[in-house]
Parts: structure tokens; sequence; C-alpha cells
């Protein structure tokens, strides 16, 4: 089964890169799901993979981009009846 997180960065990542980047790193981990800006200035992403490939992930999501500069990354487990397929970008909610 796969492991699925719901994460909310916030900090300085909006206008560096930073949904790119966890674009990026999602497709080389082999994750599915997405990644949006919020209006609230955080980034939120919903990843979805093996263990290792979220933990991974997770782990860079709270280092970033070079330009960026992380806060907190908050950690919240989903359980989606549909998974997504592939990693993609979503507008801003």
């Amino acid at each position: 089964m796969a492991l699925q997180a719901r994460l909310t960065i916030t900090g300085r990542v909006q206008g560096v890169g930073y949904r790119d980047w966890v674009m990026t790193m999602a497709r080389r981990l082999g994750l599915s799901g997405w990644v949006r800006n919020r209006t609230d200035g955080a980034v939120e992403a919903l990843i979805v993979g093996d263990d290792n490939a979220v933990g991974e992930m997770i782990d860079a999501c709270r280092r970033g981009p070079t330009m960026a500069r992380v806060d907190n990354v908050d950690i919240e487990p989903v359980d989606l009846d549909v998974l997504p397929q592939g990693f993609t970008q979503l507008p801003t909610a």
C-alpha cells in the first residue's frame, strides 16, 4: 500500500521556484500527487509513494531549493480511495 501525505510548507516558498523543484524531486523519486501555491503564501503538496520515497521527499521539502527559506513542513496523513497518476502542478488555491 502506498504511503500518502499532505504537506504544507511555510516560509519563503513562493516566487523562488519551490513548486518546480518539488515536481522535479517527486518525479525523480517516482512519487505521484500534486503541488500548488496557496493564497496564504504557503505551498501545499500531496505525495503518494513507497515509504522510503515519501520519507526522502519530506526531508527534501524541509531543506527546499537554494533560494527558498523553509520555516516549517506540516505533515498530515491522508487516505485517498483514488490515487493520483503522475505528479502535476495545480492552480493556486
